[in-house]
């Protein structure tokens, strides 16, 4: 174990490291060598979820403290995995891949690409990921098992951002830009209640209606490819 002052920052690293692993060897803690990818989900969750109270009361200790514990959960996962007879992999799998993937998604710090903006920076981010993933919709990727409410926003962020036009059925709901935080707070804590009162979970309906409009955002998808083919078609002779 890494032990004494550090002279270069991310050394104690190395301690949590060396620390997980002797909670996962012979002569550790029972309850630690026994957990597996599926049994600390709830724990990976619930970490993260105190991380974003933590962000969102502003509290930078309490913040330090929740990363700590979210970063301890990125370790346990790396030596569970480590342990894997057929296909094994390590913390430094973990961080040799981020490592690539970020310099290849800064083509414009690490080569000599060009991105003014913040949004350049989005835009080529997303065009990477597409090419680098084989990803054929804006709303591949999306990870389907999240909360509904950030489900249904993330997708309509990507349909967006990709320039499309996709139907959201319903009543009419105001776009007016006044329309403030507390405003849209207590709409959503009115539709909980009737959905409440018509005994159906709020939850699981709006995740198959995100899911809906994900089929109608490759719809339009599949639309476009197909009047843009006819376009460039040659005409008949």
């Amino acid at each position: 174990m890494v032990t004494g002052g550090t002279s270069r920052q991310g050394e104690r690293l190395l301690d949590l490291v060396a620390v997980m692993d002797r909670l996962r060897s012979p002569g550790g803690c029972p309850w630690d060598a026994t957990q597996t990818h599926a049994s600390l989900v709830p724990f990976l969750l619930e970490e993260t979820y105190e991380a974003v109270e933590a962000i969102e009361a502003g509290d930078s200790a309490a913040l330090r403290e929740e990363l700590g514990d979210l970063l301890l959960q990125v370790v346990f996962h790396a030596r569970v995995a480590a342990e894997d007879a057929a296909a094994p992999w390590t913390i430094d799998d973990v961080a040799a891949g981020i490592v690539d993937k970020l310099v290849a998604r800064h083509p414009h710090v690490f080569g000599d690409a060009e991105a003014a903006t913040p949004e350049d920076v989005e835009t080529r981010w997303a065009e990477l990921k597409r090419a680098q993933k084989g990803r054929t919709s804006a709303v591949d990727g999306v990870p389907l098992a999240q909360p509904a409410l950030s489900l249904a926003t993330q997708l309509m962020s990507r349909a967006e951002r990709a320039g499309l036009v996709v139907d959201v059925p319903g009543p009419t709901v105001t776009t007016d830009a006044t329309i403030s935080p507390e405003a849209v707070g207590e709409l959503l804590l009115g539709v909980v209640a009737l959905a409440r009162a018509a005994g159906v979970d709020a939850e699981a309906a709006l995740r198959e209606a995100a899911r809906g409009y994900a089929g109608r955002v490759r719809a339009v998808e599949a639309t476009d490819r197909t009047a843009r083919a006819d376009r460039t078609d040659p005409p008949d002779r």
